[in-house]
């Protein structure tokens, strides 16, 4: 694991290269940032968003998505993939929601990892962005940057948020989860990284570096 020096120039660098880094997902509530994180799954940022400029005009609260059939929400939402798994954990969700919650979206980790289909990442995702308390989310793309950046050997996604955590500050979490992110999706790619034009490429351990 890197010591915290490290981490934090090479998140300086990377804040500067992407002074605009932020969840790619569009919503308006926590209830739409919620479903859109669960339609993220195996999906780019890009469809999600074109199938629910729609899908939130139709359902606006929890109870809406209830009062479908199943067979409807995964048609709204079969663009996506996995669409039938989808539609179960959303109205899972919104079920616990009404149930438990007041149709409220919890603000606690420990609330939401409850919610049928959501885990730490989603939860992280939530808390960090609709919430604005601070959490780290380790999808595919920040657990291969922090093996090739050098800022953590761990693979399983819960061991290395516990691992980040202790080398980036907390304020900088969610901003750091969006920085490598970003990074991911415009240089760093899991095929080929674009290392000639990598703003860390300096600080970067990776061996199989891919220069001209």
């Amino acid at each position: 694991m890197a010591d915290r020096p490290k981490a934090i120039k090479i998140l300086n660098r990377l804040k500067k290269h992407y002074p605009n880094a932020h969840c790619e997902l569009n919503f308006s509530n926590p209830l739409e940032l919620l479903v859109a994180t669960i339609l993220s799954a195996q999906c780019t940022d890009v469809r999600v968003n074109i199938v629910t400029k729609t899908l939130f005009t139709k359902y606006r609260k929890a109870k809406d998505y209830l009062e479908v059939k199943p067979e409807e929400l995964q048609s709204d939402i079969r663009s996506t993939g996995f669409y039938r798994n989808k539609a179960k954990s959303i109205q899972g969700c919104c079920r616990l929601l009404v149930e438990k919650f007041g149709s409220k979206v919890p603000q606690t980790l420990e609330e939401l990892v409850k919610l049928p289909g959501v885990g730490r990442k989603t939860a992280n995702v939530i808390l960090g962005n609709a919430y604005g308390v601070p959490g780290i989310t380790c999808d595919t793309h920040v657990i291969r940057l922090s093996e090739r950046l050098g800022l953590s050997k761990q693979k399983d996604p819960v061991k290395l948020e516990l691992e980040l955590q202790k080398i980036i500050p907390q304020k900088d979490w969610t901003q750091a989860s969006h920085l490598l992110i970003w990074h991911g999706r415009r240089c760093c790619y899991a095929r080929n990284p674009d290392c000639p034009h990598c703003p860390v490429l300096r600080l970067c351990p990776y061996p199989n570096k891919t220069m001209t």
